[in-house]
């Protein structure tokens, strides 16, 4: 039943547009007309302009020299930044270049470093408790406990237990103390 309905309306529609499109032909034809009726009496020859005053001349003229006066001036200072920045940049890529060959130095000098601290505890446990514990009483308690931190336990006890009592205590506080503000978590 729905099939064979005829929508009543779309003619009117139809209608309607078409009106409105010759509508605005008509205009747009009447327009064109004028336009051209107008053109073809016109005579090609330019306005004539009333010469301006001498002063209005004048001022223009002094204006327009400022003008261009500020416009080199606004180029030398263009070229002047161009060269800062170039200079700038220039300085950038060498402080880059320093930057990445003093973290080359400074990993060379901290491996060096490194390699020298692991053979001082290696030959530091290689030693005699007893002569170790002796050269660890005259250390500093700082510098024993950075040693005997990385030293082995059980070379570490032997050296301790070796040392007056005194020395031996304030070294283990600061090996025990050394990572108690570390963050945890």
């Amino acid at each position: 039943m729905k099939a064979g309905r005829v929508r009543s309306g779309r003619g009117a529609l139809v209608i309607l547009s078409l009106i409105l499109a010759s509508a605005g032909a008509l205009r747009l034809g009447s327009g064109i007309g004028v336009a051209l009726a107008n053109s073809s009496t016109e005579s090609a020859a330019p306005l004539n302009c009333p010469v301006p005053p001498a002063a209005l001349a004048a001022a223009l003229t002094g204006r327009e020299a400022e003008v261009r006066t500020k416009e080199v001036a606004v180029a030398d200072r263009m070229a002047a930044l161009a060269l800062a920045d170039a200079a700038i940049d220039k300085r950038m890529m060498e402080l880059q270049t320093a930057e990445a060959d003093l973290k080359k130095t400074l990993t060379i000098a901290d491996g060096a470093a490194e390699k020298d601290i692991i053979r001082l505890v290696a030959v530091y446990e290689a030693m005699r408790p007893a002569d170790a514990a002796t050269l660890f009483q005259t250390m500093a308690p700082e510098f024993a406990a950075g040693f005997l931190g990385r030293m082995r336990p059980d070379s570490a006890a032997a050296v301790l237990s070796g040392m007056k009592p005194d020395k031996a205590y304030s070294i283990s506080v600061l090996i025990a103390g050394r990572n108690a503000l570390a963050p945890k978590g």
